[in-house]
């Protein structure tokens, strides 16, 4: 069985569409699998639309998504884990590159992602070389991660030590207990936070990641771009 496990605050403009394309992806495989929305500290309709369009909804008050992604996989059957951004759409590519990656013994792996929508001239300029690092270094981001549960259970899960970076801390982790694999197929996500935040407050969170690695955000603080009250978009 795969499960699909979705980590949720706030997001009721995204969470259908997420979940739906989760089914959709299934319907064309044909594999066993569930489907678990972890409402971390919503005060939404996020819950209940996810419930509505057929999720299992576990609810959790940590407001940090290593903790709402470790909840659950708690509550997970399967043997094989996909973590899902609830603004991210998976695809029939995506999973299968990532079910048959784990069934011929890859450990896990995480997809590159591309985004929605018109994104600010700036970010075609800095977003590309992060991209092809993650594809050369088999570093990617958490948009749409996977692995094995027994290697899920033999790196802790998400690391609760860190506010941000956590999903390349994880893949490092993943990465030695096999190959860790980057499928070609990419994954739409939100650009909402490119949309919303301005070079000056993005940029110092990308030199404090190059410059001292994930240890960099241990602390909540400097961080509100992910856990203060989501900027509308301009």
């Amino acid at each position: 069985m795969i499960s699909f496990i979705i980590p949720a605050h706030n997001e009721e403009a995204w969470i259908a569409r997420s979940v739906a394309a989760v089914h959709a992806a299934m319907a064309s495989l044909g594999d066993d699998y569930e489907l678990i929305v972890v409402d971390d500290a919503c005060d939404d309709a996020t819950a209940e639309l996810a419930a509505d369009h057929g999720a299992k909804v576990i609810r959790v008050n940590a407001r940090h998504i290593s903790a709402a992604r470790n909840a659950g996989a708690r509550a997970a059957r399967g043997d094989f884990y996909i973590f899902v951004d609830a603004d991210t759409l998976v695809s029939e590519a995506i999973v299968a590159a990532a079910r048959d990656a784990m069934r011929q013994g890859a450990a896990g792996g995480g997809c590159v992602p591309r985004f929605d929508g018109r994104l600010p001239w700036w970010s075609h300029f800095i977003y590309p070389p992060f991209a092809l690092a993650g594809r050369l270094l088999r570093l990617t981001g958490g948009a749409c991660q996977f692995c094995r549960r027994d290697v899920f259970e033999a790196v802790g899960g998400f690391s609760e030590s860190h506010f941000a970076a956590e999903d390349l801390v994880f893949a490092r982790a993943i990465k030695r207990h096999g190959p860790y694999v980057v499928p070609r197929a990419t994954v739409l996500t939100s650009g909402r936070n490119l949309r919303a935040h301005s070079p000056r407050a993005l940029l110092p969170l990308l030199l404090r990641l190059v410059v001292r690695g994930p240890n960099a955000f241990l602390k909540r603080e400097g961080l509100e771009i992910w856990y203060e009250p989501r900027r509308e978009e301009t």
